[in-house]
């Protein structure tokens, strides 16, 4: 059968891609031999946060006397915990199934590969069968990276995707990477109940922040007792009673640690294997393929977006992408994508947000700045939710009052980032913010005092 676009992966670049796509009059397929939605809602971003939402449950309630509320007895149950997450899980993957339909898209269930420039075999069960698409994308992800000293058998060495659904809750865990996902999941766990400890290879952890936001979140770490040890590698790790003992090299020290289970959660890697990209002879560079402003590659009528393209490997990216790319393809006129003005987000508690350059990139960019920050220990609001752990940090350059970036730490600072995406997208200067009237008492105040203490205006600290 002949479609206007055939989209090999259904994750949040490629569903997306399909839906714009039918929204634009395109006769659309997706091939995906797994659940619709793919790993960000089935195995990442979506039940990773189900998880952090009973921990943070669990964290309320555990500490309900700080407000006037008395509650005994309270334990995690760790199945329920993952069945909830799994449940979330399948509703959104009905959801996609729902969207599917509502916009006559084909869900073509099997294993994609490229045969040609407009041709797609599809193997399901051993069968193979042929379609022919005037556009093809490709939208196959990613999956956790393995290093070679640290080799998952999923059950005591472990990827993300089994640390979403263990079956037993673990005593101890050593979790090796500090980005988003190892720190996620080290919050979850040790919120739990679990004994963790966070190794990180980079001086800091959630290593690509500004300084000052990983040293808060390395703090609140600590403060939960997650052991969090920096310039520390793990070297190997050997089976011993049925424990994990990690030989980990700390600071010009080898210690060794034991745990139940030790979670790799050191990057990913796009998947690019046996999808036909030599056969059709598409360009690589660096390990991911090269695309242009409008994700085409170098092969006429193919595109790629999302985990296999340069860029940051985020869901709401791969789904701009999407959209960039199909509009294109249909005749439109779409801007292409400012990969300096996307927000990143860390859903530990506190949360991490930010957008732009930090403060040691812009210095070294040669920008003059003007850098102003509030932390939430002056907020009305984040004194009356319990929490007051961190700051928001808005960086301007001092010579244009545009803002360079913006980084924040502290209770739902995820949902506020977006403000200054959009500050950021729309040319908007520091007084325009400082003069923008926030509501009383909202997390979201400290955006306008931050900038105002900038430039020496800030009124409550």
């Amino acid at each position: 059968m002949n479609y206007n676009i055939i989209v090999i992966g259904s994750g949040p670049g490629g569903y997306v891609a399909a839906i714009r796509a039918s929204q634009l009059g395109l006769k659309v397929a997706v091939v995906e031999r797994a659940e619709l939605g793919g790993i960000c809602l089935n195995w990442g971003c979506i039940p990773t946060k189900s998880l952090l939402k009973s921990a943070q449950v669990y964290e309320y309630a555990k500490h309900s006397e700080n407000y006037g509320i008395e509650i005994s007895g309270v334990t995690p149950n760790f199945s329920k915990i993952i069945e909830r997450s799994r449940g979330v899980s399948a509703q959104m993957n009905k959801g996609v199934e729902y969207l599917f339909k509502k916009n006559n898209i084909t869900h073509i269930k099997g294993f994609g590969k490229l045969t040609g420039n407009k041709t797609v075999e599809v193997t399901l069960e051993g069968k193979k069968e042929n379609f022919t698409a005037e556009h093809i994308i490709l939208a196959t992800g990613s999956r956790s990276k393995e290093l070679p000293n640290l080799k998952q058998d999923g059950k005591h060495i472990i990827g993300y995707r089994e640390a979403l659904t263990l079956q037993k809750q673990p005593e101890s865990m050593i979790v090796v990477g500090s980005g988003a996902i190892g720190t996620e999941l080290a919050y979850f766990y040790n919120a739990i109940g679990t004994k963790v400890t966070l190794v990180e290879y980079m001086p800091s952890i959630v290593p690509v922040e500004d300084k000052d936001v990983s040293s808060q979140l390395g703090r609140s770490l600590k403060k939960l007792k997650i052991k969090v040890m920096t310039k520390s590698s793990v070297g190997k790790v050997v089976l011993v009673n049925n424990k994990c003992i990690a030989t980990i090299s700390s600071k010009g020290k080898e210690l060794r640690l034991e745990a139940d289970i030790v979670l790799s959660a050191v990057g990913i890697v796009p998947n690019l294997e046996n999808i036909g990209l030599e056969k059709v002879g598409i360009e690589l560079e660096k390990g991911k393929i090269k695309v242009d402003n409008f994700y085409k590659t170098n092969i006429e009528g193919i595109y790629a977006i999302g985990d296999i393209v340069h860029g940051p490997a985020l869901a709401h990216v791969a789904s701009a992408e999407g959209i960039c790319c199909v509009e294109k393809i249909a005749g439109k006129n779409p801007e292409a994508i400012d990969y300096t003005n996307i927000p990143g987000a860390t859903y530990t508690t506190p949360e991490v947000a930010s957008v732009g350059l930090t403060e040691d990139a812009a210095i070294k960019e040669g920008y003059e700045l003007k850098v102003g920050k509030f932390p939430f220990r002056a907020s009305g609001k984040a004194a009356s939710a319990g929490n007051q752990d961190g700051f928001v940090k808005l960086i301007f350059n001092a010579k244009t009052d545009l803002i360079l970036g913006a980084h924040m730490v502290g209770l739902n600072v995820t949902e506020m980032i977006a403000e200054i995406v959009l500050a950021k997208k729309m040319g908007t200067k520091a007084h325009e913010i400082i003069n923008t009237i926030h509501p009383h008492p909202t997390m979201s105040e400290a955006i306008m005092e931050a900038a105002a203490d900038a430039y020496d205006e800030v009124i409550h600290i």
